[in-house]
């Protein structure tokens, strides 16, 4: 204790994590009309689809079916993008987490970016800040509840506050992060009624990829 504060624990400690499905408590993305990937050759779009609710209201994690992640294509190719956005951070010696923002209705990619904070020297420059700032200027307006954000890690208190400040429509994570984690782990700002805005959370989707890069640069830093 410090101060009378708590402090911050280890945000990293994701590995006991990696490869279990978690989510919200709120509609999944096919209950939002979100569907199936389908490939236009440019940009990617997706078709609406009627499936099984998925998640219940019980303040207890539900976890997400299996195929649904895995035959989702849409979130694939999206948490795809996220991923070798996060490969791009080990360029500069950052922990290497991406993201991205698309729109809901289209799936057309809006913004992505990769963390940050050692090249600016910004200890807010967390992907997921980054990809929300860049995707409100491109739209025009910081309400961003007609999009979905997709990320490598699961967001931190910061940044899943940042959601819900930009009023976010979805958000789908990888790895699920037991030390630092805010939609599921440790809290779920996305899925608290006292809180001004709620949002549906989908975890665990390609979790051990998105644990791997993590793995593999703190194996690099302890060599």
């Amino acid at each position: 204790m410090l101060g009378g504060m708590r402090e911050r624990p280890n945000r990293h400690a994701w590995k006991a994590c990696v490869g279990k499905l978690t989510l919200g408590s709120n509609p999944s993305l096919s209950a939002l009309g979100v569907g199936v990937f389908v490939d236009s050759g440019e940009c990617p779009r997706y078709r609406s689809t009627s499936s099984t609710e998925v998640m219940t209201k019980e303040k207890t994690k539900p976890t997400i079916e299996s195929e649904y992640a895995a035959e989702n294509k849409f979130v694939a190719a999206l948490m795809e993008l996220a991923l070798s956005e996060a490969r791009l951070a080990l360029d500069h010696d950052d922990v290497p987490v991406g993201a991205v923002v698309a729109h809901l209705d289209s799936g057309l990619v809006i913004a992505q970016a990769h963390n940050q904070r050692e090249q600016l020297n910004d200890p807010t420059a967390h992907a997921e800040i980054i990809a929300l700032r860049a995707a409100a200027v491109t739209l025009g307006t910081w309400r961003l509840s007609e999009c979905l954000l997709v990320v490598t890690l699961e967001p931190c208190p910061m940044c899943a506050g940042a959601c819900g400040a930009a009023r976010i429509g979805h958000v789908v994570y990888g790895a699920a992060d037991a030390k630092a984690g805010a939609l599921g782990s440790l809290y779920h700002f996305g899925s608290d009624p006292r809180l001004h805005h709620e949002y549906p959370v989908t975890g665990g989707v390609q979790a051990e990829a998105g644990g791997a890069l993590l793995s593999e640069f703190f194996a690099a830093k302890r060599a």
